[in-house]
């Protein structure tokens, strides 16, 4: 089911939450010790360009020293050039690092996701949480890994700018230092506005996905009803709203960033006046006070990558507070179970006294509805909409667990198996068919990706897909759009019905899955399933009656009961 990484944290715990975001930084310890390693040496490379700098002038240019002049000049060249090649060396690795820590987050709410049952998805917009897992996951990314960097980097170019300037002039370094704290206090008093203002648009942002999400599928019918100019005008609002908010987090950070800025142009005029006061009464060097102030300019650098690196704490907060909301999230089931069953053996299916209502509601949808599929027959279910009809095939499928009682597989509790080999020995084939960019051959092979063209081409042949493929110019090859766009409704059936096929199943349930089929293919589908499947366990659900023909027993859903009804 895909890598799984440690649950996100609850939005409360700060430490909890840091914790998590580094744990996928462990694995990479190595890699990253390295990367550090290199980002160090080409900042010490750097450091050196102004105190080559200073020896040009004062111990070359003015002491009309040419030798030493070429010498140091000659040196400053070697360090440009390592540094040089030092950098991209370390920029391909860092890219290469920090994709792979984004692809492990990101697979692993994935796959979080995956194991939450369909209410989840159906309470949460799919726009909303797409913009989590994609958005949100990658500035928590970007976070861990620049932060990191950031941090040690910054201190290091601060350590070292810090120590030349004390070594130029301990005076000017200690006046210069008085800003520090200044900057701290300033945006230790930002912080909170900016959290807010990100927060803001990360929604803003989320309402725009979940309106491309519920409206691109829906273009052929917007289009039916005249409605492109008001779906156009909601985007328009959408986006209005958005640039808005975009427009007050840029103005709030500017002002975050724009006073420290020129406090910081403020100090370094004091450093010129005060040390060009030096250089005329001749207790400093030229040089000297050019090298400090190139090391002033370096030393905000880091000052202003440690403090960003402050700030961004109250983004990241945000983004790690929002993922958190698709990782806390528990299954409704949990796939505890590790009993298999015998790969040849019929089933006999169960349902003992089960009740159940989907979360959220107040009225149970079943009460103590009890029936039995018979191993190797066929079930047929024929009742009103809405009356639970498809709340079974959930409960077969464990996306639910009852609240009561008990669905017994050869007089094993569902519970027990395994849920993942018990579903792939389930084929459900639905009203609402679930298909995937790609070609037919993949959709086919779907739920059996093993499976070979051959194996392929016979299920097709016995769904009843031959016309289609014939008409085809690539065949099986043949790409069919986005959840098979290109196809019509009968079409899309008969591929779920040959992809159901190819699954070998246990158990087969069909889900009003020949309603888009007209009345002589769906009569040779159902003839052609029975026969090819006649000890295999069948549970069909429909409202016509070709599909229920031959059933071995009829039942129907009463007040959420199972009544088998009489021939």
């Amino acid at each position: 089911m895909g890598p799984r990484g440690p649950a996100a944290p609850a939005a409360a715990g700060a430490a909890a939450g840091w914790r998590w975001i580094y744990s996928f930084l462990r694995p990479h310890r190595a890699a990253l010790a390295a990367l550090i390693a290199l980002s160090l040496a080409v900042a010490a490379l750097a450091l050196l360009q102004p105190w080559f700098t200073k020896l040009l002038l004062d111990d070359g240019l003015l002491a009309r020293d040419f030798p030493r002049l070429v010498e140091v000049a000659l040196l400053m060249f070697a360090a440009g050039v390592a540094a040089t090649l030092l950098g991209g060396v370390n920029r391909y690795f860092y890219t290469r690092l920090s994709g792979r820590i984004l692809f492990g987050i990101r697979e692993s709410v994935f796959a979080h996701l995956q194991r939450l049952s369909p209410a989840f998805h159906l309470r949460h917009r799919s726009g909303d949480v797409l913009a989590r897992l994609d958005g949100d996951v990658a500035e928590i990314q970007r976070f861990a890994v620049d932060s990191l960097f950031a941090g040690v980097s910054g201190v290091f170019g601060l350590l070292g700018t810090v120590g030349f300037m004390l070594w130029i002039s301990p005076g000017l370094s200690l006046f210069a230092l008085v800003l520090l704290p200044l900057e701290w206090l300033y945006l230790r008093h930002m912080r909170a506005r900016v959290q807010q203002r990100v927060r803001t648009l990360r929604e803003r942002s989320s309402d725009i996905s979940s309106f491309l999400v519920e409206t691109l599928p829906a273009i052929k019918y917007i289009q039916s009803v005249a409605a492109s100019a008001r779906e156009t005008e909601r985007l328009s609002a959408l986006n209005r709203h958005y640039l808005d908010d975009l427009l007050r987090l840029q103005l709030t950070e500017f002002a975050t960033s724009a006073v420290p800025a020129n406090l910081s142009g403020a100090l370094r005029a004091a450093v010129f006046i005060v040390g060009g006061h030096q250089v005329i009464e001749g207790a400093l060097a030229p040089g000297a006070l050019i090298a400090f102030s190139a090391y002033l300019g370096m030393a905000m650098g880091p000052v202003q990558s440690l403090l960003g690196v402050y700030m961004a704490v109250s983004r990241v907060r945000v983004n790690v507070e929002r993922v958190a909301l698709l990782q806390e999230a528990t299954p409704d089931v949990e796939p505890a179970g590790t009993l298999r069953l015998d790969e040849a053996a019929a089933v006999e299916i169960r349902f003992e006294k089960i009740c159940f209502r989907y979360p959220g509601e107040a009225q149970p949808v079943l009460r103590e509805a009890s029936a039995c599929l018979q191993a190797g027959t066929k079930t047929g279910v024929r009742a009103a909409s809405g009356s639970g009809k498809s709340t079974l095939v959930d409960l077969l499928l464990r996306h639910y667990d009852p609240e009561a009682g008990l669905i017994r597989v050869n007089g094993h509790d569902l519970r027990a198996l395994d849920l993942a080999a018990w579903r792939r020995r389930v084929a459900l084939v639905a009203q609402d068919i679930v298909l995937f960019r790609g070609s037919i051959l993949d959709n086919i092979r779907y739920a059996n990706p093993d499976a070979s063209e051959a194996r392929v081409q016979e299920v097709a042949r016995l769904a009843q897909l031959d016309p289609l493929l014939a008409r085809l110019p690539h065949g099986l090859d043949t790409a069919i759009g986005e959840r098979g766009a290109r196809l019509s409704g009968g079409e899309r059936q008969r591929i779920a019905i040959a992809r159901a096929l190819l699954q070998d199943p246990l158990l087969i349930i069909l889900d009003e899955a020949t309603s888009a089929i007209d009345a002589t293919a769906e009569s040779a589908v159902i003839a052609e399933i029975d026969r090819l499947f006649p000890v295999t366990t069948r549970l069909v659900i429909s409202h016509r009656e070709a599909p229920l023909d031959n059933a071995g027993q009829m039942l129907t859903i009463e007040d959420g009961r199972l009544r088998r009804i009489e021939p």
